[in-house]
């Protein structure tokens, strides 16, 4: 425990009244919250010579006044009371004039290190990548679901999540609401924007007969539009939220986790599963993943293929808000940046291109494993290049297998 802090006006068994010349050195010891009293200090110069001597007081406190130089202050171990522990027994100072001098002994018992085990280590990298692989699994199942049921590879689904996160952040700290109903507001407003995508841009352009290629170029130019609209009406800083900044970590050890992160995991798992059951129990899920398998026949047998992509659109829009939230308050730290989506974009096409394009379960599976790769590479490589492990999994999964882990001629989910 740190003792020997500074106690001006604070006598110990007083010196002799100093010289005009000489300087202060002083201190109070401490064993933890209790003072140590009637230990003996010496301050001794360079050849080992005690130049003064004193007696801690009732209170811990001490002084002694020497002359400028150097001074090796110390405490005569026989003089410690019995059951306390000296870490650090001796002080090398350097008096100069006119500057009291301060001194710090140690007392109780060693330290021990912050150093974690790697297998202490690799859990909590485990734990966080599992966190960061089910938010990539929010943001990235629409894109995915876009892509099953009109084939188009949007570009522009990045700056959804950004827009998402940029909305709430409007509703939270320009408008006083709190977090919570401000991103139940901004899904709204997500679902609102994914509609007015497909109606006023993508709908026309497949009524028109464009081809994917162009479709890709529009979605790339519309993302670059966006997100240089959010630049120019939002920040280039990033922004935090007003709501849940501090946070104290729950649990211990390798599965110490702040309330921020555990809710972001239990959000994204529940969302997901009421995802995979609408896609398995519900009729609109059933048309969804028809739609996906063969258009023209779904068309055939009855269903209203616009209505089921209106739908996609809709679903990938309040999934994306939803995403953008979570990945700003716990990967980002509460905060909110205007290229976040931007930046997550590679991994959410690493994510469904491992798990299978068009595939939302491929989807869920792939990005959850692309977040554990990509957090748990951190304990090897800096994590300013973590991102990196995405761009690998992409290049790999496209080589070796390109339709994915769950990718087949006939699409699941």
């Amino acid at each position: 425990m740190f003792a020997g802090l500074m106690g001006s006006g604070l006598a110990a068994a007083a010196p002799e009244a100093p010289a005009d010349d000489t300087v202060r050195v002083f201190g109070t010891l401490r064993n933890g919250s209790e003072p140590v009293a009637g230990v003996q200090i010496d301050a001794k110069d360079p050849a080992g010579a005690v130049v003064e001597s004193t007696v801690s007081a009732a209170t811990g406190a001490w002084e002694v006044f020497v002359p400028p130089g150097n001074y090796s202050v110390s405490i005569v171990a026989s003089t410690v009371p019995s059951g306390v522990e000296v870490q650090r027994d001796t002080v090398e100072v350097t008096v100069t004039p006119g500057s009291p001098r301060p001194v710090i002994f140690l007392f109780g018992e060693e330290r021990k290190s912050n150093e974690v085990s790697p297998a202490e280590e690799l859990t909590r990298l485990t734990i966080d990548g599992l966190r960061f692989g089910l938010i990539i699994a929010i943001c990235g199942v629409g894109l995915s679901l876009i892509f099953g049921t009109t084939g188009l590879t949007n570009f522009a689904h990045g700056e959804l999540v950004t827009l998402g996160a940029v909305v709430a952040w409007f509703f939270n700290v320009k408008l006083g609401i709190q977090l919570i109903p401000a991103t139940i507001l901004a899904i709204i407003a997500g679902i609102g924007i994914g509609m007015l995508n497909e109606l006023a841009i993508w709908r026309p352009l497949r009524k028109r007969r464009s081809g994917l290629i162009a479709m890709l170029v529009i979605s790339i130019g519309l993302a670059l539009i966006m997100r240089y609209l959010i630049l120019i009406f939002f920040s280039d800083r990033a922004e935090p939220f007003d709501d849940y900044q501090v946070q104290k970590q729950i649990g211990s050890g390798a599965f110490a986790i702040t309330p921020v992160n555990l809710w972001c995991i239990i959000i994204s798992l529940v969302v997901l599963l009421l995802v995979a059951l609408m896609l398995q129990k519900t009729r609109i899920g059933k048309a969804m993943r028809a739609v996906a398998d063969n258009k023209d026949l779904a068309a055939s047998s009855g269903i209203n293929v616009d209505r089921v992509i209106l739908f996609v659109w809709t679903l990938a829009g309040g999934l994306a808000t939803l995403g953008g939230v979570l990945l700003a308050m716990s990967e980002l730290g509460g905060r909110v940046q205007w290229e976040m989506g931007f930046k997550l974009l590679l991994l959410m096409f690493a994510g469904i291109t491992l798990g299978g394009l068009g595939t939302a379960y491929g989807a869920l599976l792939g990005c959850v494993i692309v977040g554990l790769l990509v957090q748990v590479s951190t304990y090897w490589i800096d994590p300013d290049l973590k991102y990196i492990g995405g761009l690998l999994v992409l290049i790999v999964i496209l080589t070796i297998r390109p339709q994915g882990i769950l990718g087949s001629k006939a699409r699941i989910g």
